[in-house]
């Protein structure tokens, strides 16, 4: 087969995904800007390094359903990523299992209502739970954190306060936790359609 471009043209909406019939929202799993020293890889191997217990047949996966994107454009797996393209990985469920252990821990929170919190992540600290973290994860804090403010809550409804984006455990920033499913749609929505701006500050030794 004659080598093609692996980008296509078109740009992508929630409507060309095809997510499955099961769930209509798609979650931002993770967003990276790649680094200017990285050398040149196809981008099935590179998410499999970069994301916590995915293995590389489900990575494909993401990428045939159009869950993958590079600069808002679909790819194929065999992408050689370049430095300074934007990923961005979805999800058609929420990043957290089932199963939330709420945990003490401190929390950063820089803003909240009774729909959002806005809470600023240190470095080192795991987003959600995942094979080989099950515990000690933001999650975990932010679970302990709404059942002590609210008593009515019990563990069931944990997993329905969600995370619209990810950021990497060696980052640090502001990550926005979503309180009932309105706004966890909503916010999704935005994230999904690039309507919602971020910014990276990157320091640089040497």
């Amino acid at each position: 087969m004659p080598d093609g471009p692996d980008t296509y043209e078109e740009p992508v909406n929630a409507a060309s995904t095809e997510p499955d019939e099961q769930s209509e929202e798609l979650y931002e799993r993770l967003s990276l800007i790649v680094d200017r020293g990285q050398e040149p890889m196809r981008l099935d191997k590179f998410l499999t390094a970069r994301m916590e217990g995915a293995s590389r047949n489900k990575v494909q996966q993401a990428i045939e359903t159009g869950r993958v994107l590079i600069n808002n454009k679909k790819v194929q797996a065999n992408h050689k990523i370049k430095p300074g393209e934007e990923i961005v990985v979805f999800s058609d469920r929420e990043i957290h299992g089932d199963e939330i252990i709420p945990e003490e821990m401190p929390l950063d929170i820089v803003y909240e209502d009774s729909e959002i919190m806005i809470i600023n992540k240190p470095v080192g600290l795991v987003v959600h739970p995942a094979s080989g973290n099950y515990s000690g994860t933001l999650i975990n804090g932010v679970a302990h954190y709404l059942l002590q403010q609210n008593g009515d809550l019990n563990q069931s409804d944990l997993p329905r306060f969600g995370l619209v984006h990810r950021i990497d455990k060696n980052t640090s920033g502001l990550m926005v936790l979503t309180k009932n499913g309105k706004a966890l749609a909503s916010l999704a929505k935005q994230f999904f359609d690039h309507t919602v701006h971020r910014q990276y500050i990157a320091l640089v030794w040497g």
